[in-house]
């Protein structure tokens, strides 16, 4: 039974008010209007760039955003298997030395297998973990019983969200609104009870949702409609056929999709539906299997894609890439690279140790 005695009251935060997402890329990528007069949910210009590395963690999920003004938020932190190895590296290379928000999306083990190694780590070697989220369902597993002792061992303050419910950013110019799941709702499946999240800073708006599927999405769009707008999302699940269903694309209309799965995942991610979705819609894809980390970079009128490995972001040419099509795995062996963008360019990082 969880250990309610760790979670702290659901927070008094602002209730989503149908914050506008994105018009879709051009070929500078650009977020929203694109007219430069910052998120209207802040009602502040951007300044400087935010940052979403979407960690190369195998058949797993873990991503890292870090506001402009520094602040960091870990989604989630990669499979139990690696025991958060890989992520902490990851995390060290970037010079991260404190996690100010940690989000489980759900306890299945691919997704916070890291959790209470990150905070012990952070705990004990670096300036700690400030708050906690998740969304307070449970799991009869090791991986979760050692994430909620590690909690209580280091007094991290845990707070279980809901739908309207915002995250606790010291950073005003960035919001991080949660999508699901919603009040009152007992989800019989862990995978419907994924903490889904809006990411906004100035006209640009980013969207993950942990393993949620068709139920959830259809939710999504009854509630939200054309506000559930993004330019760049997180391919739920996986990129399994489960998530990214249709109608939720539509309503999306996303312009950049990032994976995150395994080239040799044993259920077959992305599934070749899905990547056929994205092509139909002309999504620029990124998969970390083929992709190594993936960092989109924003100063809030533009996005910028980073990869750790040089490959094709057209959905067809992923198909080919993954074993489970009738065509050979081309595994990818270039350099780094980066996307121009505009008139800048950005320098790649190192991949982060891969898990799983």
């Amino acid at each position: 039974m969880r250990r309610t005695t760790l979670v702290v009251a659901v927070v008094a935060m602002l209730v989503f008010a149908g914050c506008v997402g994105g018009n879709g890329f051009t070929d500078s990528i650009d977020g929203g209007d694109g007219d430069g007069s910052g998120d209207e949910s802040t009602g502040l210009a951007p300044d400087g760039d935010l940052e979403i590395h979407h960690l190369d963690v195998g058949q797993a999920d873990s991503t890292l955003i870090v506001t402009p003004a520094g602040e960091s938020i870990l989604i989630d932190t990669g499979d139990w298997r690696a025991d958060g190895a890989g992520v902490i590296d990851s995390l060290e290379e970037r010079g991260i030395d404190r996690i100010d928000h940690l989000v489980a999306t759900h306890p299945h083990a691919d997704h916070i297998g890291g959790h209470a190694a990150v905070i012990e780590h952070f705990e004990t070697d670096g300036e700690g973990v400030g708050v906690a989220y998740d969304p307070g369902v449970v799991h009869d597993s090791a991986t979760f019983e050692n994430y909620l002792d590690a909690i209580e061992a280091h007094d991290v303050d845990l707070f279980e969200v809901r739908a309207g419910d915002e995250l606790l950013l010291a950073d005003d110019a960035v919001s991080a609104t949660v999508l699901n799941p919603t009040e009152g709702e007992s989800a019989t499946d862990l995978n419907e009870a994924s903490v889904a999240l809006a990411i906004e800073y100035g006209d640009v708006r980013y969207l993950t949702t942990g393993d949620a599927e068709t139920d959830v999405e259809s939710r999504l769009v009854d509630d939200h409609g054309a506000d559930l707008a993004a330019d760049a999302v997180q391919a739920g699940h996986h990129g399994s056929s489960t998530s990214s269903s249709k109608p939720f694309l539509e309503a999306v209309d996303p312009d950049l999709a990032v994976i995150s799965s395994a080239l040799d995942s044993q259920y077959g991610h992305p599934h070749e539906e899905v990547l056929e979705r994205f092509a139909d819609r002309g999504i620029e894809t990124y998969w970390t299997a083929v992709h190594g980390d993936v960092v989109l970079v924003t100063d809030g009128e533009t996005i910028e894609v980073e990869t750790a490995e040089s490959y094709s972001s057209d959905p067809e040419d992923l198909l080919e890439a993954n074993p489970d099509t009738d065509a050979s795995p081309h595994v990818p062996t270039a350099a780094p690279s980066s996307t121009v963008v505009g008139s800048q360019s950005i320098v790649p990082v190192a991949t982060g140790a891969a898990a799983g």
